[in-house]
């Protein structure tokens, strides 16, 4: 079992739940993001952090004394990341970031986990995703800075997990179900994409993985989204307003007939999850008792 766990990125969607699922079983954690204060309430030690720098970064994981990094940290706003003024940001944190956290796990000894992504691929055909394809394609400039990140762990370590994960939804972030509901109480209907397919990636299910994960020295890439099988934007819409009981008429379209998006987005996101089973890691549950689960928590805010 690992000491100490450094956590970049603590007070995202994913990294706040990673910090209660991994204080929740006792194991010391350092949690950092750019903000000043952390933003949960777990009590956890919290040093804010410019992962853009490697200066403070290398003294902050060499001062906390950590033996796992999970990094968390990210330019995620797919749309926004196209814009040539965000270009420069998104670089910053997604690629400059990551190399730097890797380059100071090489320095420390490290071992380091960094969420990646399926837009590393093209997303073209039907089959899935396996972890060791190496056919990547990014379709966007977030994907491609992602892609970099990836390239810049296996540069530096060979003591990894790089985990990619799809269509990410929790409850401490903006997200496709939140979007949806908040659309439904101004429109009776909503025209949502049926021609992208992949799962969904519930953080709180997530987080638990990677705990899991972190408690072993089975490195690697891996594939970690909800189990339940492959669905659309579409079918994941009108699940949200079935299990939430909202009355919305819901219109497939085709990506080319929805033509909002700045960035484009693959059509196959089909991930293969295989390998966790495989390595002995237990699944992500079901993605429709994690949207069950999520809207309980969303109803009680």
């Amino acid at each position: 079992m690992p000491g100490k766990i450094f956590i970049t990125g603590a007070n995202g969607q994913l990294g706040r739940d990673l910090v209660h699922e991994l204080t929740g079983r006792g194991i010391e954690c350092v949690a950092s993001d750019i903000q000043e204060k952390f933003a949960g309430d777990e009590a956890c030690v919290y040093v804010p952090l410019d992962i853009t720098d490697y200066g403070p970064v290398s003294s902050a994981m060499k001062e906390a004394g950590c033996q796992r990094v999970i990094h968390c940290a990210a330019w995620t706003a797919v749309d926004a990341a196209e814009d040539d003024t965000n270009r420069p940001k998104v670089y910053a944190v997604n690629a400059t970031g990551t190399d730097n956290i890797a380059r100071a796990c090489a320095e420390t000894g490290s071992a380091m986990t960094y969420i990646s992504t399926d837009y590393v691929f093209g997303g073209t055909g039907t089959r899935p995703w396996l972890p060791d394809d190496t056919s990547y394609s990014p379709l966007n400039y977030y994907g491609e800075t992602k892609l970099l990140g990836e390239l810049s762990v296996r540069k530096y370590l060979r003591d990894f997990f790089i985990v990619r994960i799809a269509w990410v939804f929790g409850k401490n972030g903006n997200n496709f179900v939140r979007t949806m509901l908040k659309l439904a109480r101004t429109h009776d209907t909503l025209r949502v994409v049926n021609d992208q397919v992949g799962t969904p990636t519930y953080t709180p299910d997530l987080a638990r993985l990677l705990a899991d994960m972190n408690m072993t020295d089975k490195f690697g890439v891996y594939h970690a989204t909800n189990e339940g099988g492959y669905i659309s934007w579409y079918d994941f819409a009108r699940e949200i307003f079935a299990q939430a009981g909202v009355s919305v008429n819901v219109i497939p379209v085709t990506t080319a007939e929805y033509g909002l998006s700045k960035a484009k987005r693959p059509y196959n996101s089909r991930l293969d999850k295989s390998k966790l089973r495989e390595s002995g890691f237990e699944p992500l549950p079901d993605w429709r008792d994690a949207l069950r689960r999520y809207l309980a928590e969303y109803e009680s805010d």
